[in-house]
């Protein structure tokens, strides 16, 4: 174990440059924070590279660290707090961050999904830009069963810190589809045999409470502002809204991610057994 005291160490300076989409693209690896989200990266079975702590996080957070340990493929630092303020990303850290390779399913590409089997049902994100809300929404389709999200344009980054934290972790056990345009790629999924429903904010939609979840499903969900991009929209097989009884026009997007997927997947329980 090395203990670093330096602002200036190469290994601290690498490590914190991950919290850069750029150096995560570049490295394939990306940097998690916090004792739980650390210790769940590993236990989710990741490669961790290196692993970084302070005193005072090693006295409180053992268990967590012992967790972190028996998947650790290099080294250990102990770092002073000020030298730990380089990888914080939050202004109360635990002190406790290791670099992780970016799991491969991440990287699962439009064709490689198309190879798979036609089934269940899918969460598409097109251009969300909050952080937070991307991991919210991949946290959800992970609770509710979704195991493949499509995420689509110029979305934000799954492994920024906000995600990972936003996400608790779902991004480690997802498959994470990247697709630079839907709507090009549309015909492709229904010639596959897949269904798409694009959520709209349009009382003259179809509502999802009404909607057939029994076939594979596609729910499509846009960005935070603008929604989908028309062009997404007329391509999409079904147009459908979230039936609402308040003043409100719209809805958070993971909010709206939320809603639309419990009732995609409970409708799919149902019809599957």
């Amino acid at each position: 174990m090395e203990h670093i005291t330096s602002r200036r160490n190469e290994t601290v300076r690498a490590a914190a440059a991950l919290r850069h989409a750029e150096a995560r693209r570049e490295q394939g690896a990306f940097l998690c924070e916090g004792a739980r989200l650390c210790a769940d990266a590993a236990k989710s079975g990741l490669t961790v590279q290196s692993l970084f702590y302070t005193q005072k996080a090693a006295q409180k957070y053992t268990a967590y660290l012992q967790k972190v340990r028996l998947h650790l493929t290099d080294e250990e630092y102990l770092v002073e707090p000020s030298v730990a303020e380089l990888l914080a990303d939050t202004k109360s850290s635990q002190g406790i961050y290791c670099v992780c390779r970016t799991p491969a399913t991440s990287r699962t590409t439009l064709e490689q999904f198309l190879q798979q089997p036609v089934q269940g049902a899918c969460l598409a994100l097109e251009q969300i830009q909050d952080p937070t809300n991307l991991g919210t929404a991949l946290r959800t389709a992970e609770a509710l069963g979704i195991s493949t999200v499509l995420l689509c344009g110029e979305c934000c980054d799954a492994f920024s810190p906000k995600a990972l934290r936003g996400g608790m972790g779902a991004a480690f056990r997802l498959t994470l589809v990247a697709v630079d345009s839907l709507q090009q790629m549309l015909p492709a999924l229904h010639q596959h045999g897949w269904h798409t429903f694009a959520s709209v904010p349009d009382s003259s939609a179809e509502k999802v409470t009404q909607m057939d979840f029994s076939v594979p499903s596609i729910m499509v969900v846009g960005n935070e502002g603008n929604g989908l991009l028309p062009e997404t929209i007329a391509a999409c097989k079904h147009r459908v809204t979230i039936p609402m009884l308040g003043r409100a026009e719209s809805l958070n997007a993971s909010a709206s991610a939320a809603i639309l997927m419990w009732e995609m997947m409970r409708k799919w329980s149902d019809s599957n057994g």
